[in-house]
């Protein structure tokens, strides 16, 4: 097979990253963060000024975004974690509104996956960017632990803030991807719902990697 996607969508805290990581790297696949994208082109057009009610057509068309070895680069320059603050990830739900941003992110996703073997996370993998993706994965887990994962993943990079302040920030998300009217964050029809929260990292894992198996398995009968 030239191209095979895995899709894994689900809100913010739900293991979309690690999982799709794990998978990526038990596989032998690529794999693609698209919530980071989201949030390095918010990063780009607050920086010059821009807010999501500008004209900002012109410059999504002079941005070039590309994905190598799992780094991200946005006009030929490595992202790093300045756009993993709280600040950029709702910059990056309100742009994510505008028909302009998700239009250009699409395209470039599309052109990033073509001909390749890749896992791909984010919002609307599932139900918009790739409609026809070989298996789609939506993750969930609750509240309290997604609030968890968040705080230790922000601890981990030296940033201390309020169970509070980071529960505000994921139920703010939850409202703004799940209302908005343009590609709101839900499982795909087809999908295969998954509950993380009781669940250990390596166990999600092989449990995706396994459906991924299945399917390749039942698409290629001549592979075993």
């Amino acid at each position: 097979m030239s191209e095979f996607i895995v899709t894994i969508d689900g809100p913010a805290g739900s293991g979309k990253s690690s999982v799709a990581k794990g998978v990526a790297q038990k596989l032998g696949f690529e794999y693609l963060n698209t919530g980071a994208m989201y949030r390095a082109i918010a990063f780009e057009l607050h920086s010059k000024g821009l807010n999501p009610n500008d004209d900002i057509s012109g410059e999504l068309e002079r941005i070039t975004m590309d994905y190598k070895d799992g780094c991200l680069y946005v006009n030929g320059k490595k992202v790093g974690d300045e756009i993993r603050s709280l600040e950029v990830s709702s910059l990056a739900s309100d742009f994510a509104r505008v028909p302009a941003v998700r239009k250009a992110l699409t395209r470039i996703q599309r052109a990033i996956a073509k001909g390749r073997h890749i896992v791909v996370e984010g919002r609307d993998m599932g139900t918009v960017v790739f409609p026809t993706a070989n298996v789609k994965i939506f993750l969930t887990a609750s509240l309290k632990e997604r609030v968890f994962r968040r705080m230790r993943e922000l601890q981990m990079k030296g940033i201390f803030l309020s169970h509070k302040e980071i529960e505000d920030e994921i139920k703010q998300r939850d409202r703004q991807d799940s209302s908005r009217p343009i590609a709101p964050l839900k499982p795909a029809e087809n999908s295969v719902v998954i509950d993380t929260t009781k669940k250990s990292l390596d166990e999600v894992i092989d449990e995706v990697s396994s459906l991924v198996l299945r399917r390749i398995r039942n698409e290629d009968p001549h592979r075993r």
